[in-house]
């Protein structure tokens, strides 16, 4: 007997060509982009998992604002890790991480540039379960200079011969030598915790480009902290006990602790060890996964329920030959089935091929494995369900016919079941229009983060960097730093060079902080935490930053001096009302008085998802980063590659066994906004799909007006109608359903990206146009779609209609 059902339900696939297609490729549709959002949904959401992950907390400071505590920085203190595992006995472990970003290693001549590691404590491999290859976790990282690779690092290093007892020369600020001790095995992508190489703690006693860090002391908060608890601990009463207890004696900051797996989508604070992702676009991708879903379904129920007109003879004469409506709703629901099941089947291979795609826009590396499959499993029970209540409505409506009514051909829609699917579209279009709101509101902010100046000219600025040259002890790499400069400014396209330890756009990357400053006034600010780095006289000149009060440091032979530059914020910080008045006052901290040279317009360092901070400038030749600023004339492409192959030429002859490493600034500025780009694109892409759905949805509810309304449609061509007045009759249902769709939408629209925009501290308006925009798009889609389908019914002979009455 099942054998028939499937028989019968295949035939009818096979026989409806137009409608299975657009049945199975709307479902197609819907559940591949269920599939792909859901993989990127459950990566996000996976950060920082394995075994042990659920007892691992990070520890960071609130500071005191005003009278209450606020989330503060990421980083804690060198004591802050001993001092909480001594005092609290639920706490079982604790390791410090000390970043080392952008750090060079050299192997016999060989330079391996751009590598991100950290100084750990040996605890490490207690906190993190991390296996490794070669070496012993228990000594790995308990001697001085020791350094653990992992697998990719040391093979790209060493090549396939075994690297443990050999050692390398490292750079980060200064050069030390390292004796190899153990390989790592690649840790897996989704953690925040992305180092290739860990390196012992007790190094940073004898590395003498890192000082004050070894001593413990509540003074070096470059420390991120984690802690592994014992199970079963109240970690609610461990919270509130860590935030009660006053360890520096300090009362304008406490210590505090957060869940190692909620960092990568809910801690946005400063000097976080890599840009995290979001809560807030996870479930708005999430939103969309389910939106796609349901109107693909929403989709089918109207089809199918059109569909049911035109097998309306067809259920009259099953029911006249014996037929029961379980037998037929039975029926019904295998050719649901089978639709989903088919529709499943290419969603996967289409996931399978599009997923390179996907991984581009979103900038994940998202596979398709076991894992993953397991992982979607629970989703499958959703999608039977949907399959089944989707396939369940149509069923019910094709059993419910009266064989004899459905016999003579006269089968009318209740008004009920009409307005279900009058409902259906506007819930279609509803989605759809929220979707196309979001999607402008989103590339509208991404083109307001990009177009805003920031106070800094960045174009044709180039970055070489430069460390591992500068700060080697090697005179001849020295004498051959001296000839590449001036070489450089040799050359006619050339405007300026200056060095500086980092630059707007390079993050946290290299900048210092200090508390405890001693302002002008005499006042000590003991709370809050401010950002300071090194740069030559010319910095600001070639960034074309502008100065509101005194100027930059004096060209000197000296390669440094007491001077400093700060910004408008910084001045207004120390309550400094009359800029000019600033100039030559005097600030203290690291145990030294800076006299303010100048004050520059405050300009974004961080990009614009973060308010503007007070900075401190310092006038020192730091060779971090030579900064090289064009002529405005090289402006194409072309132009560019070819100067820098001539600047790649001068590099070769002054540093022959090192890389040619080098950035674009304004490129590197706007990389910031790279996530949000990614998001901008998927939003946009799943948009474009629930539009198309919509779409097929609103075809199939216009095929089932137009053959109900075909009689009233001929009379009224009879009685002297025409096209336009058909047309007008057949569409303004379908313009109030989007009118309504509109109405309903846009509040609720305007509420949650306004609730999405919260999340950057410079934001664009959501104007009035936006909406008008989304609102028109929606509605032109629509007549297009309706149109095609009035218009057939409108040129159609008025008799064929009328034949049979």
């Amino acid at each position: 007997m099942y054998n028939l059902y499937l028989k019968i339900a295949s035939r009818f696939l096979l026989k409806n060509k137009l409608y299975s297609f657009i049945n199975i490729m709307g479902l197609s549709v819907g559940i591949a982009s269920f599939v792909l959002i859901m993989m990127y949904v459950a990566n996000e959401r996976n950060y920082d998992k394995f075994n042990g992950s659920e007892n691992v907390y990070r520890v960071y400071m609130d500071y005191l604002e005003g009278n209450t505590f606020s989330p503060g920085d990421a980083q804690s203190y060198n004591l802050s890790g001993p001092t909480l595992k001594k005092e609290f006995p639920e706490i079982k472990e604790y390791v410090r991480f000390f970043h080392l970003q952008k750090t060079t290693f050299i192997n016999e001549n060989e330079v391996f540039e751009g590598n991100k590691g950290a100084i750990v404590d040996p605890s490490f491999f207690s906190v993190f379960d991390y296996p490794l290859v070669k070496g012993d976790v228990k000594d790995a990282l308990a001697a001085p200079n020791s350094i653990v690779l992992q697998e990719n690092l040391a093979e790209k290093i060493f090549g396939k011969e075994s690297p443990i007892g050999k050692t390398l020369s490292i750079f980060w600020k200064g050069e030390t030598t390292v004796t190899v001790t153990g390989i790592l095995k690649d840790i897996p992508k989704n953690t925040h915790i992305k180092n290739n190489f860990l390196v012992s703690f007790e190094t940073l006693k004898t590395w003498k480009a890192i000082p004050r860090q070894y001593e413990p002391n509540w003074s070096q908060n470059n420390f991120f902290t984690y802690i592994k608890v014992n199970k079963n601990t109240d970690i609610d009463a461990l919270q509130q006990k860590i935030i009660k207890t006053n360890f520096e004696d300090d009362l304008d900051e406490r210590h505090n602790i957060e869940s190692l797996e909620s960092i990568h989508l809910n801690s946005n604070k400063p000097y976080e060890a890599e840009a995290n992702g979001s809560e807030s676009r996870v479930k708005f991708l999430l939103a969309i996964a389910f939106i796609i879903l349901i109107l693909s379904w929403l989709n089918y129920v109207n089809l199918a329920t059109t569909k049911s007109l035109e097998r309306a003879k067809e259920i009259g004469i099953r029911k006249v030959s014996g037929a029961q409506r379980p037998q037929l709703i039975f029926q019904s629901l295998l050719e649901s089935v089978l639709i989903n099941c088919i529709a499943i089947v290419i969603a996967t291979i289409v996931v399978v091929f599009t997923l390179p795609f996907f991984n581009s826009y979103t900038g994940e590396d998202l596979i398709v494995n076991s894992a993953v499959v397991l992982g979607l499993l629970p989703y499958l029970g959703f999608i039977f369900l949907g399959t089944v209540l989707s396939g369940l409505y149509p069923a019910i409506i094709l059993s419910g016919y009266s064989p004899v009514v459905a016999l003579k051909g006269k089968v009318r829609a209740s008004s009920n079941g009409l307005n279900i699917r009058k409902g259906l579209i506007i819930t279609q279009f509803f989605a759809t229009i929220v979707l196309l709101i979001g999607t402008i509101v989103v590339a509208k902010q991404i083109k307001f983060l990009e177009n805003q100046p920031i106070g800094a000219n960045l174009d044709h600025v180039v970055a070489f960097n430069w460390e591992v040259l500068s700060k080697s002890k090697d005179s001849v790499l020295k004498r051959d730093n001296k000839l590449f400069e001036s070489e450089l400014r040799k050359l006619p396209y050339v405007k300026n060079v200056v060095s500086a330890e980092t630059y707007p756009g390079g993050g946290y990357d290299n900048l210092s902080s200090t508390v405890g400053i001693t302002f002008p006034n005499g006042t000590v600010d003991e709370n809050r935490i401010f950002y300071t780095y090194n740069v030559s006289p010319g910095y600001f000149n070639l960034l074309d930053m502008e100065f509101v009060a005194g100027s930059s440091f004096l060209e000197t032979a000296k390669r440094s001096s007491n001077k400093i530059v700060i910004n408008e914020k910084m001045a207004k910080h120390m309550q400094i009302a009359n800029l000019a008045e600033a100039v030559d006052e005097t600030v203290k901290f690291w145990g030294e008085d800076w006299v303010i040279s100048g004050v520059i317009k405050d300009y974004h360092h961080f990009g614009l998802k973060t308010a503007i901070e007070p900075i401190l400038i310092r006038h020192y030749e730091d060779k971090n980063n030579l900064l090289v600023k064009f002529d405005k004339s090289v402006t194409s492409v072309a132009g560019f590659g070819t100067v820098l192959k001539k600047v790649e030429n001068i590099w070769d002859n002054a540093y022959a066994q090192n890389v040619f490493n080098y950035t674009f600034l304004d490129k590197e500025f706007q990389s910031q906004y790279n996530e949000d780009k990614n998001f901008g694109s998927a939003f946009l892409i799943f948009t474009v799909l629930a539009i198309l759905i919509a779409s097929m949805g609103l075809f199939g509810l216009t095929s089932y007006t137009v053959v109900q309304r075909r009689k009233e449609i001929g009379v009224r061509k009879v009685n002297g109608a025409n096209i336009v007045n058909i047309l007008a009759t057949l569409n303004k249902d379908f313009v109030k359903w989007i009118t309504l769709a509109f109405i309903v939408a846009v509040p609720i629209s305007w509420f949650t990206m306004l609730k999405w925009l919260e999340g950057f501290a410079y934001r664009t308006a959501i104007s009035w146009w936006v909406f008008a925009v989304a609102g028109c798009t929606a509605l032109v889609i629509a007549l297009l779609t309706v149109s095609w389908q009035s218009l057939k019914a409108a040129l159609a002979n008025p008799v064929d209609a009328l034949k049979d009455e």
